[in-house]
């Protein structure tokens, strides 16, 4: 899942090298956060016009997640 929430934000940015996601332990309620970290210069391309990239990022990701029975939520820091 941190693989694929990697390649994506690297086919996005302009400064793939400064991509990194960190990764919380499962919390109470059984969800996974990922934590997508950009470059300051890259944050409105991966956040999009009024979310929508961000939105499409984390939709994706639930649904690539639910195939391994998981549950995740992605935030951009």
């Amino acid at each position: 899942m941190k693989e694929l929430l990697i390649r994506i934000a690297k086919g996005l940015v302009d400064k793939p090298d400064e991509v990194r996601v960190d990764v919380d332990e499962i919390n109470e309620n059984g969800v996974i956060v990922y934590h997508l970290h950009v470059s300051e210069d890259d944050m409105g391309r991966v956040i999009g016009k009024q979310g929508r990239i961000a939105k499409a990022i984390r939709t994706v990701m639930r649904a690539a997640a639910t195939r391994n029975d998981q549950k995740i939520a992605v935030e951009i820091d």
